[in-house]
């Protein structure tokens, strides 16, 4: 056809964007429109002819759809009638008139209004072959029907009666459920035969699919009819054994239970308490409540593994190299479990040590635990103490209770399959008690190499050997285990690590692994050194390095969306951009405060994050002689905090302090950080330079940082936790020491790289603490 004939007039109308929805030629449809650009364009079109051009948008989902969203191809149509409801919303009936084509739009300020060229039905002479086209077309639709069953019977009657090609199609499809371009597409069609033709192919596909889906609802109906069936039939069979007092299924189990029970080859005792069980479940009625626990029994007793175990072979070498390559440093640990191996080598017999690994979290205490068990080719098994507080989590239930169960070791022990795991005891630090027991004494039989031989539980009420079970356990701190039980455990300390190790750590182990998990090669990536030490220093302040490496995934997270966004180059992070990817700096580098200054001394503190720095300040106001003392102390660290001011107060001649000092002043000690509870007797020292600078007014050296217990004649004597305060030290910046005498010893066997360029004053005495950090000034106190 001819340019001329396609074309029947151009005109300027509204256009309303439609969401989901075709509209088609002689289609009477309502429609809900809400959008500020849809609701002008329909008041346009009321103000004129009541006519409007509704195109459909290319994405339904885009709310403010512009003129790339919206498809050329539309209807022109009437508005019937239009209603505004409360909610501001508009309701309106449109009716399709002609397909239209969008030429050009010439606003779309207010609304949408283009110019627009109708394409007017050709006329189709109806043939023979356009009559079949016809009829096959209705036949298929009727078919359709017959399949959807969400189309009444009676739209194939008005169908039927159509005698223009073009309308039949467009009534068909706008009555067929297809999917959204599949309409558009028949919008688009023109050519009268061509839309038919294409309307019969859709037709058909739908029916195949319909089809399918209904072959599907058959059988699976089918299957659920035949369940019903069977169990109808077997709960009638049930009901006929009891009448018959015959219960073939209960002989058939005792027959399982006495083979299983041949197969397991169990120790004596457990043999005959097994039997016993059995023929109790014998003479019990199948449907009592008392079988279902008898069952419950045997099923764990015989699961759990009396006699097997997995083959050691031994080989120094390889285990080394095992924890050599899970785990960098902790020389300490890989050296005991070496040791332990080796004597295992030599002395098979020999009872496996019970380890207590103490340290902060992060540095890799649960992971080593998998990596010895990988070391001794064993399996492993973890169980998690935090927050457990009763009894019978670790001894069980008796079987007198109702849900009674094994407890958590013996059940660990069956998840194992073998008698000589590896068994973390993860968190025993913070196990607590109450009114059900104490899990922690509970615990003393299973960790006691001279007991767990036959550990009993109430569960099984026969006893389990644990003595081949090499028992690792985990602890934040040590002082909040119960002494027996750590009596019990041989203490190996780990520290932390240095930010050599860090590194190391993070190109060696953390970066492969965080990598791999985010689908990234390292061809793809690479984080520089320089930038691993800036997360490091400046976004962590940590003794491990569980949050370096949710650092370190953030930014790998970063560059994997700019892959995905379109990136093509290898992506370089380097120091300069860090802060690109994890924003703003968490800490400075140089946390400690440096400068001189009056009242104020830094203290070096073990916690369970792996030691901090503290600033204990000290404030002299006109008084009563009263001690105040703030920021959640404990009473060992108050205790501390009057023997310093006893110190002090002995003192009064060579600091030239007046008479009666103590009593015109109120002391105010306090240290920072209130919220969290501090205890412990290593600040006696820090409070006491804090007090007499207060006291006499001449500053404290700010660049040295301190730890040690004080006497009331002045001794500074040992502490505890030293290397671990050292490292805390080193990442506030502090590179000045002083550290009781009596700890020389301990600091030697501190590795090289950690002790490397620090300044490190020992003492014995609390006078040359003074000598050393108190500055002469002309301000003392009166």
């Amino acid at each position: 056809m001819t340019e001329e004939n396609e074309i029947k007039e151009i005109m300027e109308l509204p256009l309303l964007a439609s969401r989901g929805v075709i509209v088609f030629p002689h289609m009477v449809i309502p429609l809900l429109v809400g959008r500020d650009k849809s609701v002008a364009a329909l008041e346009e079109a009321m103000m004129e002819e009541k006519k409007i051009i509704i195109a459909a948008q290319k994405d339904e989902t885009v709310e403010e759809p512009d003129i790339d969203d919206i498809y050329s191809f539309g209807t022109i149509a009437e508005v019937k009638q239009l209603v505004k409801l409360p909610n501001g919303m508009i309701k309106v009936v449109v009716e399709g008139l002609e397909r239209a084509e969008v030429i050009d739009y010439l606003d779309t300020e207010e609304y949408f209004l283009v110019e627009a060229a109708s394409r007017p039905e050709e006329k189709v002479e109806v043939t023979t072959n356009v009559n079949a086209l016809m009829r096959t077309v209705v036949k298929e639709f009727e078919e359709y029907i017959k399949y959807n069953r969400n189309l009444p019977a009676e739209t194939i009657m008005s169908v039927s009666n159509i005698e223009d090609p073009g309308r039949l199609a467009d009534v068909i499809s706008s009555q067929v459920e297809l999917k959204y371009k599949q309409l558009q597409e028949l919008l688009e069609a023109t050519d009268i035969i061509v839309r038919l033709e294409k309307m019969l192919n859709l037709l058909q596909d739908e029916i195949e699919v319909l089809k399918i889906e209904q072959d599907i609802n058959k059988r699976v109906k089918k299957k659920v009819e035949k369940n019903q069936k069977e169990y109808y039939l077997r709960e009638k069979m049930k009901v006929i054994q009891d009448e018959l007092d015959e219960d073939k299924s209960t002989t058939d189990e005792i027959d399982d239970y006495c083979e299983k029970l041949e197969e397991a080859d169990l120790p004596e005792k457990v043999a005959e308490k097994v039997e016993e069980e059995i023929e109790k479940l014998d003479r019990t009625p199948n449907m009592s409540p008392e079988a279902t626990v008898i069952r419950n029994y045997l099923d764990c007793i015989l699961d759990l593994p009396w006699n097997k175990e997995t083959d050691e072979e031994i080989d120094i070498k390889n285990s080394e190299e095992i924890l050599e390559a899970d785990h960098y440093g902790l020389k300490d640990v890989k050296e005991r479990i070496l040791e332990y191996l080796a004597v295992r080598k030599i002395a098979p017999a020999k009872k496996s040590p019970i380890l207590c690994l103490v340290g902060a979290p992060g540095v890799g205490k649960t992971s080593l635990g998998r990596s010895i068990a990988r070391a001794l080719d064993r399996d492993f098994v973890r169980l998690s103490l935090g927050g457990v507080r009763d009894e019978a989590e670790i001894r069980g239930h008796r079987r007198t209770y109702i849900g009674s169960r094994p407890g958590r070791i013996i059940n660990a022990m069956r998840d194992a399959g073998s008698k000589n795991p590896v068994f973390l005891l993860d968190e025993v630090d913070k196990m607590s008690s109450d009114f059900r027991g104490d899990p922690a004494s509970a615990l003393l039989e299973v960790l006691d190499p001279e007991q767990n031989k036959e550990f009993g539980d109430h569960y099984l009420e026969v006893p389990f050997d644990l003595s081949q079970v090499l028992f690792v356990t985990t602890a934040n701190v040590a002082h909040t285990i119960p002494a027996p039980l750590l009596d019990r455990m041989e203490l190996i300390e780990i520290p932390g690590y240095t930010e050599d190790e860090k590194l190391k750590i993070a190109e060696g182990h953390l970066l492969p692994k965080i990598y791999e998990d985010h689908g990234l090669k390292e061809d793809q990536i690479n984080i520089s050194s320089n930038a691993i030490l800036k997360v490091i220093r400046e976004y962590t302040r940590e003794a491990g390095v569980r949050n370096l490496e949710r650092k370190l995934a953030a930014i790998t997270r970063k560059v994997a969306k700019e892959f995905v966004e379109g990136r093509d180059h290898k992506a370089l992070v380097a120091v300069n951009s860090v802060e690109k990817h994890l924003g703003l700096p968490d800490y400075e580098h140089q946390e400690s405060n440096l400068e001189n200054r009056v009242g104020v001394a830094t203290g070096l503190a073990y916690n369970q994050a792996g030691g901090d720095i503290l600033d204990i300040e000290v404030a002299v106001v006109p008084g009563k002689g009263e001690l105040t003392l703030t920021g959640s102390l404990g009473d060992v660290m108050k205790e501390s905090a009057q023997a310093a001011l006893s110190y002090v107060r002995s003192k009064q001649n060579e600091l030239n302090l007046s008479d009666g000092f103590y009593k015109k002043y109120d002391i105010h000690i306090h240290v920072p950080q209130g919220a969290v509870p501090k205890d412990g007797p290593s600040a006696g020292i820090t409070i006491a330079i804090a007090l007499a600078s207060a006291l006499t007014g001449r500053k404290v050296r700010g660049d040295y940082a301190m730890t040690g217990e004080i006497s009331l004649r002045g001794r500074v004597l040992p502490i505890g936790g030293l290397k671990t305060k050292i490292l805390a030290g080193r990442r506030a910046g502090i590179e000045n020491f002083i550290l009781p005498k009596k700890n020389e010893n301990k600091f030697k066997e501190i590795e090289k790289e950690i002790t490397r360029d620090l300044n490190v004053s020992f003492v014995s005495h609390m006078d040359e603490v003074m000598e050393l950090l108190l500055l002469e000034d002309e301000n003392h106190a009166d």
